[in-house]
């Protein structure tokens, strides 16, 4: 099998670091307000990219910027100015769904792929992409039998991309799916002026509304479902039929997402798709995968339209149904290198011996700890810690004043 490419996340540089620390081959990110999650995330800047360049090239791995909005006049300059500075940079790729952008980064010689906003569900269309990029999103609505068809005809028709390799096709693996046609969606727009498809959408569809009778005015809550909130897609337990229909590249979903969140995704389906390669991908992994991505956020699972069912999976709660939840403790004071100890205040709860912890920051990334030996500052071990003390206690890497310390309990 060839190689497979696991694309994860990165909403900022916590999330940036989880996802290499995890595995990922490549991440992907906003810069400035011309991508799609430009409300949801803590955006980069263009300043930043030199930075980004230089972490991924330390994990070996590939970087892109998502330039996926629609493009106005006034957007041209900004535009430009991404363009040229990732190809200062050093970054892999741009991702763009608009034709100003692919036609400058193609003048400029930046490698482009297609996002899913471009909307691809046929090989004619793949074809016409073909001039612009080596990498394809296909739309989210095809099955894997309409991918599988598009990507045997790519090989028959041997389509390559401006690289002269044959173009690869990408899809979503993992996260949220929005109730639109690939995202297009104009709920957001019409309700606020707040256009999804310029990266400011503000989710109606994962409100709960109500019916009025306009003759009466009698009014029902839709009682039980959301009823255009879509449950996360979950591809982990048919990821090899995904990769037998020709795809190689997964893209997890999740810009708008904690470290934690793509940490455990990234490094849940790095696994498996190791495993299959391995060929010990089996139901007891499948079922250790799902158990630990449904501690971290998600509105529950289904398999998208890949196995050629109908929309109707709806989310019967607003927000998360993670088994797990993540509770602030602290942040990170001091780390003794000799000893390998991180020194924490406790600023907001307690810690327990045996406490399940996380420590996130924008230079640390993830790290997962347990609380096996909790110390105060007379240096004496205690079984508990009260909130505003300063505690020390092993960890597994080198911690920051920027970190941050979550205890993890069950939901």
């Amino acid at each position: 099998m060839d190689s497979i490419e696991v694309m994860a996340p990165a909403g900022s540089w916590e999330a940036m670091r989880a996802g290499l620390q995890a595995g990922a081959n490549s991440v992907y990110f906003g810069i400035e307000q011309l991508n799609m999650r430009a409300r949801q995330t803590n955006n980069f800047t263009a300043d930043d990219l030199p930075a980004i360049a230089a972490l991924c090239k330390e994990y070996n791995a590939k970087s892109y910027i998502t330039l996926n909005t629609i493009i106005y006049d006034h957007d041209i300059s900004l535009m430009r100015r991404i363009v040229d500075q990732a190809k200062e940079s050093g970054i892999s790729a741009i991702i763009a769904s608009d034709l100003a952008v692919m036609n400058y980064a193609r003048k400029k010689g930046v490698e482009i792929h297609i996002s899913t906003q471009s909307n691809v569900t046929n090989i004619e269309t793949v074809e016409f992409f073909a001039d612009y990029a080596d990498v394809i999103v296909t739309s989210r609505e095809l099955t894997l039998q309409q991918i599988g068809l598009i990507t045997r005809e790519i090989k028959r028709r041997h389509i390559s991309g401006p690289s002269g390799n044959l173009v690869q096709i990408e899809v979503f693996a993992h996260g949220a799916l929005c109730m639109a046609v690939s995202g297009k969606c104009y709920l957001s727009l019409h309700s606020h002026n707040a256009s999804a498809n310029r990266g400011a959408c503000i989710q109606n569809c994962r409100r709960e509304y109500i019916v009025t009778d306009k003759e009466e005015g009698y009014q029902l809550a839709i009682d039980n479902e959301y009823i255009m909130s879509a449950q996360d897609l979950c591809t982990i337990d048919f990821l090899d039929k995904i990769l037998e229909a020709g795809v190689r590249v997964l893209k997890l979903e999740g810009r708008g997402r904690a470290a934690d969140y793509v940490y455990t995704t990234t490094k849940c389906y790095r696994e498996a798709v190791d495993a299959i390669q391995a060929g010990t991908y089996t139901a007891d992994k499948i079922a250790d995968w799902k158990e630990q991505l449904q501690t971290v956020y998600n509105r529950g699972f289904w398999d998208g339209y890949y196995l050629g069912r109908k929309m109707g999976e709806w989310s019967n709660v607003h927000g998360s149904v993670a088994t797990k939840r993540k509770i602030y403790i602290g942040k990170g004071v001091k780390y003794f290198e000799k000893i390998g100890v991180g020194e924490f205040l406790l600023e907001a709860n307690d810690i327990s011996q045996g406490d399940q912890l996380i420590v996130t920051g924008p230079t640390t990334g993830y790290m997962e700890l347990t609380a096996e030996e909790i110390r105060v500052a007379t240096g004496e071990n205690v079984d508990k810690a009260a909130k505003g003390t300063t505690i020390s206690m092993p960890v597994t890497g080198k911690i920051r004043p920027s970190d941050k310390l979550y205890k993890v309990v069950d939901a």
